[in-house]
């Protein structure tokens, strides 16, 4: 798909200047402190290459709003997301990998060294990882961005214990929506999936457990037109998508699980972006520019599991290394 070929600039590096010597460079920057992320942190660190993690501002990403991870190898009882991003951390960390809680602002893959803007601080490196993940996907609809957290969330593990005895309304039928819907059963007094299918789209497991939830219910072949309250949320209005008819549902909240929009704003212009925004890699997780690899939901848009993300940023961590003993072999004999 690409060539990967370091070119002669990079074969034969012109000096710095003594502006340049003292910027430090790290062998591999990791943008994204998730399973995909902690992951290659952990592979890098083994290797004893200089690794820095740019988490953003939640260790864990997505992993660290999942109540209960039941489908990770080795916790046959599951475990909670936040304790499993703790223990990728732990052992990344071990391995002399250094972790900082910072937002990405601006990348430059240009020309290398690769240089990362965040806040405060701009940071270099001979090889990046970018597993900046995905975020929940919004509605588009009135009310929505008044309510949002207010009455309207992305996140039932986040914001589940302020609906006790309360109803809720979740908006989606796969995995996530319907994880977090049983989640919400332990403190509302009733959980409503709308859903635009006849069906649900999650795991037969998941399916199961929903249907014989006695809290819950489902509205199927509808979406939510708007959110309606004044100073707080008071019910959704639904259109059937077969039907047309419209009708009111009695709400104190509204949990939103319809899709996700990967972290790359940021990157358009400096990779090859897919037409939804996904970052383009090959078999070997690297994208249109030597030296860069993405790794987890940020370059796939199908499966969005940890254990997926967590051997994709093995894999994006291999090729960053072999990239990086590639490049020292090369440049040592300029």
């Amino acid at each position: 798909m690409f060539d990967f070929k370091l070119t002669q600039q990079e074969a034969h590096p012109r000096p710095r200047s003594d502006a340049d010597k003292d910027n430090h460079v790290y062998d591999l920057i990791i943008l994204g402190g998730g399973p995909a992320g902690l992951t290659a942190a952990i592979y890098a660190g083994r290797a004893r290459i200089e690794t820095l993690v740019l988490t953003g501002s939640l260790l864990g990403g997505q992993l660290a709003n999942t109540d209960i991870v039941e489908n990770f190898p080795g916790f046959p009882d599951g475990i909670a997301g936040q304790e499993l991003a703790q223990r990728f951390q732990g052992q990344a960390e071990r391995f002399g990998v250094r972790i900082e809680l910072d937002n990405v602002t601006a990348v430059d893959f240009s020309a290398r060294p690769f240089t990362i803007h965040t806040y405060g601080t701009t940071y270099r490196a001979q090889a990046v990882v970018v597993a900046t993940g995905a975020v929940p996907r919004r509605m588009g609809v009135p009310g929505e961005d008044k309510f949002f957290g207010r009455g309207v969330s992305a996140c039932a593990t986040c914001d589940g214990f302020f609906y006790r005895d309360k109803k809720a309304v979740v908006v989606g039928g796969g995995d996530s929506a319907i994880i977090e819907a049983i989640f919400l059963t332990r403190f509302a007094s009733e959980v409503i999936v709308i859903h635009r299918r006849d069906e649900l789209r999650a795991t037969k497991i998941n399916q199961e457990q929903a249907f014989a939830n006695p809290k819950m219910r489902f509205v199927w072949d509808s979406v939510v037109d708007e959110i309606l309250g004044q100073q707080t949320v008071t019910g959704v209005r639904v259109r059937n998508v077969k039907t047309g008819e419209t009708s009111v549902i009695e709400t104190d909240g509204v949990f939103i699980y319809v899709g996700m929009v990967p972290g790359t704003e940021m990157f358009a212009g400096q990779i090859e972006l897919d037409e939804a925004g996904y970052i383009v890699t090959d078999r070997h997780q690297r994208t249109s520019v030597p030296g860069v690899f993405a790794a987890g939901d940020v370059q796939d848009p199908r499966y969005r599991q940890v254990v997926i993300a967590a051997g994709a940023g093995a894999m994006a961590a291999m090729e960053g290394i072999k990239f990086l003993e590639e490049y020292s072999s090369t440049k040592g004999h300029a």
